[in-house]
């Protein structure tokens, strides 16, 4: 088993322009401010702060070389600052995706309890960094009664500390006298009874952002229906529900039909996207099995990138691209700046890759009534 390391002979993605403070209509600096008897103090440059705002703007739409960030603080900030970006364009409905854990373990086969309870820390977190950026008056919204009850007591606290922040669940969605009965079923099996923080959040201020988490592929269809009752004119984002696992089910006996990304989940525009991918290739030569990590990567309102993960677990840019990466495309250009790609129309590469290098909602473009999902 072993590793490549490729940073010497990484194609270089393009860089992030800098730019220049301009300089003043004197041609000289300002003096600095004095004040007679007072003890002299320093005023931040109104222009400076502009110069980095702009800064970062276009760091922004051009993407990033590298990106290994320092901590989930540094994740979380870089989450919020694209969702206000992708706001102040207009787009209402927004998609975010990272790993919630610092693990490689899918959320699928972990412990449940922990992606969710890191999911409802994650998106507090967003919400209050965005709250620097922009107003914000945010609902977060859980699949059930019962997961808003126990958020409500375990994150308590943490909600407490955020102004303007409303829960609500799926359940809110109006639904039919089958639906109802079993409803009530669960509540009188789960002792679903009201609590003491059951109103506390409450608000009769209008809600700009709605935050779905921890959702199922079932939740799907109760997503669509809260947005179009509650949401219609709001923003919405669909946080780390891994909707490409989710899309997989689709179509399938007992879940909702794959028209649901076409005329639903295709309108959702990633602004924060990180997916990551661990491959292994056999070779004839020593070590014979090499392996390799990757990710799909997009910082709105940046391009699509496809990271190959480097030893110090950083993520260098490999190729950029203005609409979305599939999966298959992803592996190939990490094959590619490998070196490990096999020759174009060979039978070798047939026999690797099959007829098929894309799943069925990446390939039927026709039938999505939107493409932002792949913008």
């Amino acid at each position: 088993m072993a590793s490549l390391s490729t940073a010497a002979r990484l194609p270089r993605c393009p860089g992030t322009p800098r730019c220049a403070l301009p300089p003043s209509p004197t041609g000289r600096a300002a003096p600095p401010l004095r004040f007679r008897g007072r003890r002299r103090r320093s005023f931040p440059s109104v222009r400076a702060e502009a110069a980095k705002e702009v800064e970062e703007a276009v760091e922004l739409k051009s993407g990033v070389s590298v990106y290994k960030p320092r901590s989930y603080e540094v994740l979380v900030a870089d989450a919020a600052r694209s969702l206000a970006a992708a706001i102040a364009d207009g787009r209402t409905r927004l998609e975010i995706e990272f790993p919630p854990l610092p693990s490689s373990i899918s959320s699928y086969k972990g412990s449940s309890d922990e992606f969710i309870d890191a999911n409802v820390q994650l998106a507090l977190a967003v919400v209050r960094s965005l709250k620097k950026l922009r107003e914000t008056r945010a609902c977060i919204v859980f699949p059930d009664q019962p997961e808003k009850r126990r958020a409500s007591e375990i994150f308590k606290t943490a909600i407490d500390s955020i102004e303007g922040i409303s829960i609500s669940s799926l359940d809110d969605v109006p639904t039919g006298p089958v639906d109802t009965f079993f409803r009530s079923i669960r509540k009188t099996l789960d002792f679903d009874f009201n609590d003491e923080n059951e109103d506390q959040w409450k608000s009769d201020e209008q809600t700009s952002l709605y935050i779905f988490i921890n959702s199922s592929t079932q939740d799907l269809s109760s997503i669509e229906k809260y947005v179009e009752i509650f949401a219609a004119s709001a923003s919405v984002v669909l946080f780390n529900l891994e909707l490409d696992t989710l899309r997989s089910d689709l179509g399938l006996l007992g879940f909702p039909p794959k028209d649901l990304h076409y005329r639903f989940l295709s309108q959702f525009t990633p602004v924060f996207y990180i997916r990551q991918r661990d491959y292994s290739k056999t070779i004839a030569v020593t070590p014979y099995i090499v392996n390799y990590s990757g990710a799909v990567f997009r910082q709105y309102p940046g391009p699509w990138q496809v990271m190959l993960k480097q030893a110090d677990g950083s993520y260098a840019c490999v190729a950029e691209s203005a609409s979305r990466f599939t999966l298959g495309q992803a592996k190939d250009e990490l094959l590619r700046v490998l070196g490990l790609q096999e020759e174009e129309g060979s039978s070798l590469q047939f026999l690797r890759q099959g007829y098929k290098n894309a799943t069925w909602w990446e390939e039927n473009v026709d039938q999505e009534e939107s493409t932002a999902w792949r913008t």
